[in-house]
Order: C-alpha cells, then structure tokens, then sequence
C-alpha cells in the first residue's frame, strides 16, 4: 500500500495548516483510480480553534468526519457529499477530530449518482445517502463511516475506503469520461485560457462544452480555466518573495495584471501582492 504524500495546491498558507493538523495523501486501489484523485486524510487535535482556507479545485468530494465532543460522549460521525464550492472554502477546527476524504476527478462523479447534473451539488453540503447511488444490499455511506473513521491505523481507513467504493464502481460513462479528460486537459495544458480554444480541442461546440462540464462537472468550463490560474497565482505567491505579477499575468492569458489582481481577490480574499507580504 503506498505511503502518505502532501499536496499544498490551493491551500492557503500551507505551513501554518501544517502547524495545526495532521494532513496526507493516500492513493485508492488501482481500480478507483480512473475515478478518485486520492484519499486525503486529516488529524486534529487543538487546544484552540483553528480555521482553515482553501481555494478548491473543480473536484466533488465525498467526505467522512470523526468529531469528539469530550466528557466521554459519543463520537460524532457524518458521511457527506461536498459538491464543488466557486469560493474560499473555510473550515473552522476545533477540539478533536479526524477526516477520511475522497477526491473525485472532475467529471467523475456523475456516474456514481447518475440521476442528478453533478451541478446540483455545486454549493451545496449533502448526506452522501441522498446522493450516491448504493444497491440495497451494500452498506450506505452512514453506515460504513464507523469502518473508515474509527481505526487508529491509517492503512486500515484507507482499505475501509476502499472496500466501501469498489463495489459501487459504476459502467463506464463515456460522457463523464470525456468531461475528466478536458477538465484534465484544461490543468495540464497552459495554453488552453479560452473556453472557445478548449471546444476545439474537444471537438465540441461551445454550448455543447457547457452542458457536458455543467451536467458532469458540476461548474462551467470558464470557471475551470479560471480556478487553475487562481492555483497557479496562489502558488506563486506562496513561494516566490517577490513574484513578477506582470509577467504572471502575461502567463496565465491575462491582459493586464489588474485583471489577475481582481480575480485573486475576488476568490481568496486579499490582492495577490498582499497575500505575497503577509
């Protein structure tokens, strides 16, 4: 089973995450690959409240918690479906508490809850029995949560995790399939900064790149470009003292740097020199 990695993409001020929180990477079997990122796994355990700030990938999350409210009571356990989220996602921590989540990739949830456009998720924090599509005789989400939170060895969540999704590895999806490879092809190739440039790619029409990425996706196509220049930004900014804003913008297909400098803000809160200076 391969061991545990950091990723620090869209994490907003990744060292101070790390400072209060126990956070790794998992890989899933081989046969959830085609359709999971990866497991992320999360450990807290505060003596005061801690809220996190990401700026989120075009990813459907499917998300089991472990909280303990102290005093000997029950541990708290939920099991939820985080659809994608267009702004700063923040997440207050407190006391102590474990997370075992799963990543899809984009376009790769639509067939594990086929009845629904992964869009109608878009925003939304939803009980995973209302969305994923489970056979009666397969335990729910709710119920396999106790399997994946509760072991102290994390070898044992990450094989609860997957023993809870292989058996609801859907038929292949050729639509979904075809909307992961663009959303795919949109993070790996830079040169892809207009929605009319990545339908030809895909040899689709514009309208019908929309539909695809709003009924698979979950977020329109623009939004996807967008969010990876966001990344791209945010990562810059974290790692370069004195970033060329300028030529960035150049880089990311931006005509001016107010225009990166606008989009910044609007998704992370603080203009990008100021995120660089804090």
């Amino acid at each position: 089973m391969a061991g545990p990695r950091r990723e620090t993409r869209g994490i907003v001020d990744a060292p101070e995450l790390f400072t209060h929180v126990h956070l790794r990477l998992r890989d899933p079997a081989p046969a959830l690959r085609p359709h999971l990122e990866h497991y992320w796994l999360i450990d807290w355990d505060l003596s005061e409240p801690y809220t996190s700030h990401v700026v989120p990938h075009p990813s459907v999350h499917l998300v089991f918690q472990r909280t303990e409210p102290g005093g000997g009571a029950e541990p708290e356990r939920s099991a939820e479906v985080y659809g994608i989220v267009q702004g700063l996602f923040s997440r207050r921590l407190e006391g102590r508490g474990r997370v075992c989540g799963v990543k899809f990739r984009p376009g790769a949830f639509r067939p594990f809850a086929p009845d629904r456009p992964v869009s109608e998720w878009t925003g939304r924090t939803v009980p995973a029995d209302e969305v994923l599509a489970v056979p009666e005789d397969l335990p729910r989400a709710s119920t396999a949560a106790r399997a994946v939170l509760d072991p102290p060895d994390e070898d044992a969540r990450v094989a609860a995790l997957d023993a809870f999704l292989l058996p609801l590895l859907p038929p292949p999806d050729p639509q979904a399939e075809r909307a992961t490879e663009l959303a795919e092809l949109v993070r790996t190739d830079r040169s892809l900064l207009r929605v009319d440039a990545l339908a030809r790619a895909g040899g689709l029409s514009v309208r019908s790149l929309q539909r695809l990425f709003s009924t698979c996706v979950g977020v329109g196509p623009k939004w996807v470009i967008l969010r990876h220049r966001i990344h791209e930004a945010l990562q810059r900014a974290g790692t370069d003292p004195e970033p060329d804003w300028a030529a960035l913008a150049a880089d990311l297909g931006y005509s001016d740097q107010a225009h990166l400098a606008r989009d910044f803000a609007a998704t992370v809160g603080v203009p990008p020199t100021a995120f660089a200076q804090h």
